[in-house]
């Protein structure tokens, strides 16, 4: 093994020393994969067509745990797959509620473009304690004709929407007007939006710094590591059978899968090149970039949290239509030990320090060229049959 290269596993982990050598094997995105992306075109029935756009909502490391119960016509009974969670990275679930609000609110969007008024009911059996979550529903919703219903203009992003997790163009700051637009989209839910950019530099490197350790941590600790190698989908052919979680089709790293030679149950060594490259090329990342947005709220439920998935995704749309691009940044927000310093800096840094307040996103922000979509489940894998 003469060459050897260093892949980055997009979304925050890992990383191997590879032999090239490659031949025969696909770095091609399987269009099963991604063909949600194009739209439910002529499909007939009213809640599958509202729920394709649902689905195309973003999820924490894509896990898309949302799971819709039709048995009841004209409502939808949203549920979370209990089996999709990230217990090492976010013990709480907070960042999966956020996720159900992401579809919440594309699936309010897409009931507004065919003139249904979604009645939604935030956990109808009540709502998950503070540490876990259960078999009781997310949501309730219930669609009613409404000729008066307003139609969202964001809803012509859903499709172009897509996180960007590349370098980001350092001499295009985000303009005011983008910056505005963000915020106006944030304005149904009750939180606080803020950003920063090039105009302060100094809180610009401040904010660089804390993303900096907190992704060198996530790195570093073994068991957030293996959480994301849990669902790394390496190759098409992965991919295609999973259509969900990290994906990875740099051939290098596919034909090492294929000879056994790529072990997904071992972490890398804190001081393995494999692992310190990684956190140089996140830096480098940081450098790029040209502005932070946060959304703090002053609580912290259940309810509060899916509020904040369903803001957050809107500030994504509203960003899309002016040609911006983001990543969030959920390493800093996490509530695991090892995050304990940079998850108060940024607290701090924010103004979120007040008992109950809570940073609910934080996301890097720039212009870069277009990223591909992200695998999708498509429909009927959601969908529990009564």
């Amino acid at each position: 093994m003469d060459r050897r290269r260093f892949i980055r596993i997009a979304g925050g982990g890992v990383i191997l020393a590879a032999a090239a050598g490659t031949a025969g094997c696909t770095a091609t995105m399987p269009p099963e994969a991604v063909a949600p992306w194009q739209g439910p075109g002529s499909e007939p029935d009213l809640r599958r067509w509202i729920l394709s756009y649902a689905i195309l909502a973003p999820h924490s490391h894509n896990l898309q745990s949302w799971v819709v119960d039709l048995g009841v016509p004209g409502q939808i009974l949203l549920r979370c797959d209990l089996q999709r969670l990230l217990p090492e990275t976010d013990p709480y679930s907070r960042q999966i509620m956020m996720s159900h609000g992401t579809f919440i609110e594309l699936l309010d969007m897409a009931a507004r473009e065919r003139g249904q008024r979604a009645e939604i009911t935030l956990f109808p059996e009540g709502a998950f304690a503070p540490d876990r979550l259960d078999q009781r529903p997310v949501a309730l919703i219930r669609l009613v004709p409404d000729a008066g219903v307003v139609k969202d203009p964001l809803f012509a992003q859903i499709l172009e929407r897509h996180t960007n997790r590349a370098a980001y163009d350092p001499a295009r700051p985000v303009g005011a007007d983008a910056w505005a637009a963000m915020a106006d989209a944030a304005k149904p839910y009750p939180l606080r939006f803020g950003f920063t950019d090039a105009d302060q530099p100094e809180l610009l490197a401040q904010h660089r710094a804390v993303a900096a350790e907190a992704w060198r941590i996530e790195m570093v600790t073994p068991r957030t590591i293996l959480e994301s190698y849990k669902v790394l989908r390496v190759g098409s052919k992965e991919v295609a059978q999973h259509r969900d979680g990290l994906t990875l089709l740099d051939p290098t790293v596919v034909w090492m899968a294929r000879l056994g030679l790529f072990d997904r149950s071992q972490a890398p060594g804190p001081d393995d090149y494999a692992t310190t490259s990684q956190i140089k090329d996140f830096s480098e990342k940081l450098a790029t970039t040209p502005g932070f947005l946060w959304m703090v709220t002053d609580d912290n439920d259940r309810i509060t949290q899916v509020n904040a998935g369903r803001a957050f995704v809107r500030v994504q749309l509203a960003a899309t239509a002016k040609g911006v691009v983001m990543q969030p940044l959920q390493q800093a927000l996490q509530e695991y030990p090892e995050q304990a310093v940079p998850h108060g800096e940024i607290r701090r840094l924010l103004g979120a320090d007040a008992p109950g307040q809570t940073v609910q996103m934080w996301a890097r922000v720039g212009h870069a060229p277009p990223a591909p979509p992200a695998p999708r489940r498509g429909i009927d894998a959601h969908i529990v049959r009564t």
